[in-house]
């Protein structure tokens, strides 16, 4: 029988692999990326624009994974950057028409994903486990922070 650990760490594994297989899946549709579906939906939440270093924080992405993101939006017209004085450090990301568009198509598709996989289960108990999950997230990410507890402790 799997430990609490293997089952936990195996799960939550599995999951992000079929998150990543799902937006690739869908973004293709596109002609983009997996990575790019996470950075469209969080600009759509800010339609007055968004900086690169807010998006990291939001997506939990590093500075180079964002970077190489909005230069590939820009590319194809998704995204504009707003660089008064030609200066691209802290300018202001926004959503071109068509990437809103496509914000708004991914969004969709991720609802009907979500509700695929939470089939089954019902309104109440699709809230607890939405609750649970914020809480390990949260108790994982103080012991990235803070370090592992000794049993004694």
């Amino acid at each position: 029988m799997l430990s609490k650990y293997e089952l936990f760490s195996s799960s939550v594994s599995c999951m992000y692999h079929d998150i990543q297989k799902i937006e690739r899946t869908e973004m293709a549709k596109f002609g983009l990326k997996g990575p790019h579906a996470q950075c469209l939906l969080a600009m759509s939440r800010y339609p007055e624009g968004i900086t690169a270093a807010k998006l990291c924080e939001i997506t939990e992405k590093d500075k180079a994974a964002i970077s190489r993101t909005l230069s590939e939006l820009e590319l194809v017209g998704l995204v504009v950057r707003n660089a008064p004085n030609g200066v691209r450090y802290r300018a202001m990301l926004t959503l071109t028409e068509r990437g809103l568009e496509a914000a708004q198509a991914v969004s969709k598709r991720a609802r009907q994903a979500v509700e695929q996989a939470g089939k089954g289960l019902n309104d109440a108990q699709r809230e607890v486990f939405y609750s649970v999950l914020g809480l390990i997230a949260s108790n994982l990410h103080t012991i990235c922070k803070d370090g592992l507890k000794d049993e004694k402790e």
